[in-house]
């Protein structure tokens, strides 16, 4: 945006520019003239100058064609001094009192039938000379003047406005030499020119000419000032007749910012280089922009083609062709199964596991990412879910062992919770099997054996022992069923505060047993 502002603002002023021009064409010099015979300035307004003293900052064309057919040799002032002389007599001493009176305004001697007028005028420490041929103005004086201050005036807004832009501008010829600069290029200039060097004409050259020389749009060149600080700036160069004109914005910040997030990306990449986890992150377009080596051992798919940036279906077509993915019945059937996998990914609710035909089991998990993009992580858990079968096979070898036991038991946690049971404890108590593990407790439990058994005291007993915390001794108790038949039980501590409940029926032919007051017998371990 700022490189179309800034086009369109040199335009404007080279509009302005050229109508002033046009306004105050002069014929320089007759053929008859001696040591001026061939300069003409027939399309030009005025020739105008603007010195630092003796240097050169600024000139009109008029004003560099005039210096190139200067015979005289050396700086700008030389050569400008010896095409004025013949014209302007006294030009060194009306000059010399220009700083006491501020403007000074001179009329040629040279030729009465084409007089010029050649006016300097001091400001701000500048010396500004302008050379014009009044007579080239037409009849209406008073009108032609009017415009012309009008056109000047407006002339001069424009060029303070050129000159407090706060990019650098410049003009160059064919041969790389700059021929004007605003403002902030020569303050720019004096900062980047060594000690004891000047800013005279041509100006000092401050960037490569790569942009003005290729029209280039956006280039970006680094340079560095007296104290050593570099400086990034953003050029663009267009071509106006022989010269080209050059911008150039400060991009400081968007380097900052880029190298910021160059930065960032690689301190991620970094990271996910040592994920174990498979991840790609596909844009809008569903484009993949990143992935980790982890993704290329999980899937099988070569570096070079994710390297260019293939698209999610093709990198699940891949994937597919390697038997990566779970296999389906068909290819409609499957495109459609990837379908709706993208967009549970883009809602962020996308989780499922794979089992593929090699026998490995992945988690694959979908994620939406800001600006529309999508996230997929890819884990290999076939040691995990191998871990879990394995664990499974041995709890139900376990509970088949103990299901084997003609001794009923039932252990709890220390939260009172049931945890195992075995097949002679729902034969005893009636228990169903499918709801032992569930959401039975110590309490529930307790109640039910009550309901079986005679009047006991035990029960408190054993609410009591089971929700202590200290240090516990296993015990025994007897119990007598409503139906008459006596069962020895056993209580005993087990390891994180858990208790083993443990009922045997007492054998028929060893005949009843006595029973105490309290229908227990305790036994201390």
């Amino acid at each position: 945006m700022q490189s179309n502002w800034a086009v369109e603002l040199f335009l404007v002023s080279i509009a302005l520019a050229a109508a002033v021009l046009a306004i105050a064409a002069i014929v320089l010099f007759e053929r008859r003239s001696k040591r001026w015979a061939a300069t003409r300035f027939a399309e030009d307004v005025a020739a105008v100058f603007l010195f630092d003293g003796q240097a050169l900052i600024d000139s009109s064309p008029s004003a560099r064609a005039l210096l190139a057919t200067s015979p005289a040799s050396g700086t700008a002032w030389a050569r400008l001094s010896a095409c004025l002389s013949p014209h302007f007599g006294d030009l060194d001493i009306q000059l010399a009192h220009l700083a006491q009176a501020g403007s000074v305004t001179l009329h040629s001697t040279l030729s009465p039938d084409s007089p010029l007028v050649l006016r300097a005028d001091l400001r701000g420490g500048l010396t500004r000379l302008v050379l014009a041929d009044p007579s080239q103005h037409g009849t209406s004086t008073n009108q032609d003047l009017m415009a012309q201050r009008a056109l000047a005036d407006e002339l001069h807004q424009l060029r303070d406005t050129v000159a407090h832009a706060p990019f650098l501008m410049w003009r160059e010829r064919a041969n790389g030499d700059v021929i004007w600069a605003n403002a902030a290029y020569m303050l720019l200039a004096s900062d980047v020119l060594g000690l004891g060097e000047d800013l005279t004409w041509p100006l000092p050259r401050l960037f490569e000419r790569h942009a003005a020389a290729q029209n280039v749009i956006g280039q970006r060149q680094k340079l560095v000032a007296r104290q050593g600080k570099p400086a990034w700036y953003d050029l663009t160069g267009f071509a106006q007749g022989e010269d080209r004109l050059t911008f150039a914005s400060l991009a400081d910040q968007a380097v900052h910012a880029e190298t910021s997030l160059r930065d960032f990306m690689t301190t991620l990449t970094k990271t996910f280089a040592h994920l174990h986890v498979g991840l790609a992150i596909f844009d809008k377009d569903r484009q993949l922009i990143l992935f980790n080596p982890a993704l290329l051992d999980l899937t099988g798919l070569p570096a070079e083609f994710l390297a260019m940036r293939p698209s999610l279906v093709s990198v699940l077509d891949g994937m597919r062709d390697r038997n990566m993915i779970p296999e389906p019945k068909d290819y409609r059937s499957w495109r459609r199964q990837m379908t709706e996998m993208e967009r549970a990914a883009a809602s962020g609710l996308y989780e499922e596991t794979w089992s593929l035909p090699g026998g490995q089991t992945y988690r694959v998990v979908g994620r939406p990412h800001p600006n529309g993009a999508v996230a997929l992580m890819i884990e290999d858990i076939s040691g995990e879910m191998l871990r879990t079968r394995r664990y499974r096979a041995a709890l139900e070898l376990s509970q088949a062992a103990m299901d084997e036991v003609e001794e009923a038991f039932a252990v709890f946690s220390a939260a009172g919770q049931l945890v195992i049971s075995n097949a002679a404890y729902a034969r005893l108590w009636q228990a169903a099997p499918d709801t032992a593990l569930t959401e039975e407790t110590l309490r529930s439990v307790s109640a039910l054996w009550r309901a079986q058994c005679a009047p006991s005291a035990i029960w408190a007993d054993l609410e009591d022992f089971a929700s202590n915390a200290g240090d516990r001794a296993p015990w025994l108790a007897e119990l007598r069923l409503l139906d008459g038949r006596l069962i020895e039980c056993r209580f005993a501590p087990l390891s994180g505060g858990a208790t083993m409940t443990a009922f045997r029926l007492r054998d028929a032919k060893a005949g009843p047993k006595a029973v105490t007051e309290s229908d227990t017998l305790r036994k201390r371990a």
